[in-house]
């Protein structure tokens, strides 16, 4: 369940990003940059998340790997979608 709120979590700083790339951009919304931006934030909260499970909850590095890889993929993904998607 724990994982599941962190992606949707990704999803919702997601969206942000992208309220902010429209609200800050010029003449028209800048959603591919803001997109961009987006994956190494999320990757720098995706280690966060890894590093409280490992010292916090007690969970090997071995252990929070595969969910690091799965928390981080997920939004990321979709903002390079979304980033590819805009610059056609």
């Amino acid at each position: 369940m724990h994982m599941a709120m962190v992606i949707g979590g990704g999803v919702v700083l997601l969206g942000l990003f992208l309220l902010f790339g429209k609200l800050w951009g010029e003449a028209q919304p800048d959603y591919g940059i803001a997109a961009k931006l987006f994956v190494p934030v999320w990757l720098a909260v995706a280690l966060v998340n890894m590093w409280v499970g490992v010292t916090k909850a007690g969970y090997s590095v071995r252990d929070e790997l595969p969910i690091l890889v799965l928390v981080f993929a997920v939004p990321a993904l979709l903002a390079l979608l979304i980033a590819w998607r805009v610059a056609r």
